[in-house]
């Protein structure tokens, strides 16, 4: 589908675009395939995509896979989706918030998740299904250049953050891909990145305590001009003092700032306190 085909399709609608939905509906094939590939969407994977838009990845998703998933909030769509995946009978839209939706719900159980993700929630939907979609396997998801960077940023950096520890502790990148903003109806203020991971065996070391291990490094971010002990504190995951003695038992300066620990050694602070 081409973009002024896309245009055509939503003035025939009476659509205007949602920017405060993170609408930005994707209008290039050969994104569409690059989504296949570095997802390494296969026949017999279960996809789930948040924000299907007018349906042109979902499209593709549902003649490679075995069945799509496809959350949508934006009920003016439907109309656009029905035209775009008559036939395809292996779709279950969903329609609603995918931030308020209970994805672990859904039947069958996906075992991928390839979407071009609306820009304002991408970050939280990510770290979310990390923990909640344990049968998802792997991940190919747009998102702007910015938030990419973010995902697996090295520590000691201003990208580096809460996100970014719970992905290197549960899985592994596999591929990335620019996307300039041309591929896009209507066109973002901002360069987007196609990046893929895949969950990393690592993980299963961590599953049963991942409820715990996300709230504190959450709680270890919340604050980022706090030392982490304090940060921790003003998040009410653990007294300022236990968290001081924690990490100086691990070797670590109890002034450090979150953005200086690690993946890994959160994992034992947690074990600490």
């Amino acid at each position: 589908m081409s973009g002024q085909i896309t245009i055509a399709r939503l003035r025939e609608l009476g659509i205007t675009p949602d920017t405060r939905l993170g609408q930005h509906f994707l209008v290039d094939d050969n994104l569409v395939r690059a989504a296949l590939r570095l997802g390494q969407v296969h026949g017999t994977d279960v996809v789930l995509e948040i924000g299907p838009g007018l349906g042109v990845l979902t499209a593709a998703l549902a003649d490679t896979a075995a069945h799509v998933h496809a959350v949508e909030i934006d009920r003016r769509l439907e109309p656009a989706l029905a035209v775009t995946l008559a036939g395809r009978a292996n779709v279950t839209l969903t329609w609603g918030d995918a931030m308020t939706t209970d994805l672990a719900a859904l039947v069958p159980a996906p075992t991928a998740f390839v979407a071009n993700l609306p820009y304002n929630v991408a970050t939280p939907l990510i770290a979310e299904s990390l923990g909640s979609l344990p049968s998802v396997q792997r991940w190919c998801v747009m998102v702007q250049r910015e938030a990419a960077d973010r995902l697996f940023a090295s520590p000691g950096t201003a990208a580096y953050g809460a996100v970014t520890v719970l992905l290197a502790l549960a899985c592994d990148r596999t591929g990335s891909h620019r996307v300039s903003r041309a591929v896009f109806a209507p066109p973002p203020n901002v360069d987007s990145t196609l990046i893929a991971f895949r969950r990393a065996e690592r993980f299963a070391a961590v599953v049963d305590r991942w409820t715990d291990l996300s709230r504190l490094v959450h709680g270890g971010f919340a604050h980022r001009r706090k030392t982490l002990a304090n940060a921790l504190a003003l998040s009410g995951v653990a007294e300022r003092a236990d968290a001081e003695r924690a990490l100086l038992s691990l070797g670590v300066d109890p002034r450090v700032r979150a953005e200086a620990l690690p993946p890994e050694r959160w994992v034992e602070l947690l074990a600490l306190l």
